[in-house]
């Protein structure tokens, strides 16, 4: 039996399509529109209503994954995706932000591959960019800030904490809530200086989108109140500018 079949009849094909930071126009074009097709979608926990309103012609499977909570093991993700891909001709796996960045695109490509399924990735706008772009703080800046790293304190079951933090100008935690005041401890221990400026956006590009400006002294003591998803900028960059709103 050829690969990309199953009891006589063609395999489905799998995108992996980034739904964005939140906002439902956030979206590629390509994205929404290979959505509006889709005969099943398999969606995150941050995928929004307004989102999922693009494809109401669509069986929805919610696979979500919430950091710290309760949710769908990564290999049962896996499964249903090649077992939808048996049943259905074009198949969504929806993911909030991009999908090549934290999404465990990785896992879920080896799976489909292995089991011959056509795979083809849409990207989608990342919350780094987003979040850029809603406070108006780029994240680089001429003789001020040159490299910009994205990292993330979670990891694989049974994969020790990182305990470094990268050396760069621009430095923007995903998932950074929960690890806010043992990030501010790192770096300051690494020599930054407490009045190091920090942009927290909770929720970025929703219509309760919050965002918080404080410097590294301040993040040591915490952030409250965050119910969203929270991502932590830190660097000279994000110093108010002189002219102009804030």
């Amino acid at each position: 039996m050829p690969s990309n079949e199953v009891a006589g009849r063609a395999l489905g094909k799998v995108y992996l399509i980034g739904a964005g930071p939140g906002a439902a126009d956030l979206i590629t074009v390509r994205g929404a529109r290979i959505l509006s097709q889709a005969d099943v979608v398999l969606y995150d926990a941050l995928v929004t209503e307004d989102m999922l309103a693009l494809c109401p012609q669509a069986d929805k499977i919610s696979v979500g994954k919430r950091s710290g909570q309760r949710s769908t093991a990564q290999h049962v993700i896996n499964e249903q995706l090649v077992a939808c891909a048996k049943k259905y001709t074009l198949v969504v796996r929806l993911k909030g932000g991009d999908p090549m960045l934290f999404g465990r695109a990785d896992e879920e490509l080896r799976a489909l591959e292995a089991a011959g399924i056509e795979v083809e990735i849409v990207p989608g706008i990342t919350a780094a960019l987003a979040a850029a772009a809603s406070t108006r703080q780029p994240l680089t800046k001429r003789g001020i800030a040159r490299s910009v790293a994205f990292f993330t304190s979670s990891t694989a079951p049974n994969h020790p904490e990182e305990t470094t933090l990268p050396d760069c100008d621009t430095l923007i935690q995903y998932m950074g809530g929960k690890e806010a005041i043992a990030t501010a401890q790192k770096l300051l221990a690494q020599g930054r200086s407490p009045a190091l400026p920090v942009v927290v956006v909770e929720n970025c590009s929703r219509e309760n989108e919050r965002v918080m400006r404080l410097s590294l002294g301040g993040l040591e003591q915490g952030l409250s109140g965050c119910q969203g998803p929270v991502l932590v900028m830190i660097g000279e960059a994000f110093a108010p500018r002189d002219s102009g709103r804030d």
